[in-house]
């Protein structure tokens, strides 16, 4: 088919060749289209439970799978399992991820008061970014804090934000982190 834009902003079909279509999908596996593909109540239940058991996705997953004869003959795929268990994780956190993280980070300063945390806001009241440092990297940084390396190479995060961490080298000359940052962008004012 070859579709033609004319000045006045409206398609023409100028050339159109029958006998060059084709089916877009088998019968047999029209099923597993994007608009098909579900999980059915039975087995999300069956998924839940077994995540709440502690059992990994692949293996519910391949369990399942075997009940139904074959993972063919699930009706999702594997993409849509972990597409579940990621919804239903999104779901359990109440506050969000800012509101989890901040409320992970109150749980812990009450623990141990020298728990350190700081979070940067914007004009927004946004956080922008964070930094963290429990006790064990306080009492490192005291005892081996005379050279310390800052180092953001472990921006691979979803957001692409940079992950900082300083860290340096105890007396076995073994990596030992003294701190933690997570940025907004690697300018000069997040790394102030």
């Amino acid at each position: 088919m070859s579709i033609y834009l004319l000045a006045h902003g409206k398609y023409e079909c100028r050339d159109f060749v029958e006998e060059h279509n084709h089916i877009l999908h088998l019968p047999s596996t029209t099923h597993m289209m994007l608009s098909q593909r579900k999980i059915s109540d039975i087995h999300t239940y069956e998924i839940d439970l077994a995540d709440d058991s502690g059992i990994k996705p692949k293996a519910i997953f391949e369990y399942i799978g075997q009940q139904a004869g074959g993972r063919e003959n699930l009706g999702y795929t594997t993409e849509d399992h972990r597409n579940y268990l990621r919804t239903k994780r999104q779901r359990s956190l109440f506050y969000g991820d800012a509101g989890s993280l901040l409320k992970y980070f109150e749980m812990q300063s009450r623990i141990n008061p020298s728990f350190t945390h700081v979070v940067q806001l914007d004009s927004d009241e946004k956080i922008t970014n964070i930094f963290l440092a429990d006790p064990k990297m306080i009492i490192d940084y005291a005892h081996f804090g005379d050279v310390v390396s800052f180092n953001t190479t472990f921006g691979t995060n979803r957001e692409s934000r940079p992950f900082g961490i300083f860290v340096g080298f105890n007396h076995h000359r073994g990596v030992i982190i003294f701190g933690a940052a997570l940025l907004y962008d690697e300018t000069a004012e997040s790394f102030k």
